[in-house]
């Protein structure tokens, strides 16, 4: 994993942190690799949960509609590769699952937060996506959005974004 800033509080408009990252399927993911392409950077807290399985398993259901438009959609979690390829061959899931074991990616991003439960503390990964445009500016900042709605979300903003182009 590499990234290129710490920057924590990234808003619309920001230059997106840099990255590279070890992916389901073999593949690696990263942002010199997406250059002139929008992509969605979706950060989920742990491979086959109910959560994290709704929120992957809508953007599979748009993804033919997403590719078809142009933009990439890209998971990141904490979870070693081997788990998210599990994940991944369970649930059809065909787009990059990338792993973030060092959380270097979801610091830079802001998504690497101390979380509670039950009284105790703990740092984890924030549900937190980014829709990123071809010149690698942040358009769009979903802060602990929920699952279900996840998808219809992005599929308005990328929307949008397409009508600026």
């Amino acid at each position: 994993m590499t990234a290129s800033s710490e920057t924590t509080d990234l808003q619309p408009g920001d230059r997106a942190p840099a990255f590279t990252l070890s992916a389901s399927g073999g593949r690696t993911v990263s942002s010199a690799g997406l250059s002139g392409k929008p992509y969605l950077l979706y950060f989920y807290p742990k491979a086959d949960t109910p959560g994290c399985t709704t929120q992957a398993c809508d953007l599979q259901e748009v993804l033919p509609k997403f590719e078809a438009e142009g933009l990439t959609i890209i998971g990141v979690s904490p979870d070693p590769v081997a788990k998210i390829e599990k994940f991944a061959a369970k649930y059809g899931l065909e787009f990059p699952l990338a792993s973030d074991e060092d959380h270097g990616v979801a610091e830079a991003y802001g998504t690497w937060v101390e979380k509670s439960m039950y009284g105790r503390t703990y740092m984890g990964m924030e549900r937190s996506s980014f829709l990123i445009d071809g010149e690698g500016i942040i358009r769009h900042v979903w802060r602990r959005v929920k699952p279900a709605v996840h998808a219809e979300l992005v599929a308005e903003a990328f929307r949008d974004l397409s009508s600026d182009a």
